[in-house]
């Protein structure tokens, strides 16, 4: 069930690990209208909802999902566990690292890990 909480000042919309698959610039404009819809700022998505192929860069999905929620100046965690993903990809621990570096997107293990990057 998706939920909106706040998290040190700032609305988050949270979705659930069952759900449709975010696969392209379509599913992101979705996470940008839910997101409005809620006067969410920040989108929590469990790393599950991603498409597999979010995590073969090579294919633009993860280039495109995150481009346009960019744009529509919506942020993004991927909560939960890529360590699996990234042990497979070089430029994908790259994209995590300087993702987490950044404000906009974040790769975070849950919740919690979320909610203090907030507070800082």
């Amino acid at each position: 069930m998706t939920t909106v909480r706040e998290l040190h000042g700032t609305t988050v919309l949270v979705l659930p690990a069952d759900g449709p698959p975010i696969a392209g610039e379509a599913d992101a404009l979705d996470l940008v209208a839910a997101a409005s819809g809620s006067d969410a700022a920040l989108v929590a998505v469990p790393v599950e909802r991603f498409d597999e192929r979010f995590f073969t860069l090579s294919t633009g999905v993860a280039g495109a999902v995150l481009q346009k929620l960019v744009q529509y100046r919506t942020r993004l965690a991927a909560v939960g566990d890529v360590a699996g993903h990234v042990e497979r990809s070089s430029a994908l621990r790259d994209l995590v690292r300087e993702c987490n570096r950044g404000r906009d997107t974040w790769f975070v293990a849950d919740l919690e890990e979320l909610a203090g990057r907030l507070a800082r």
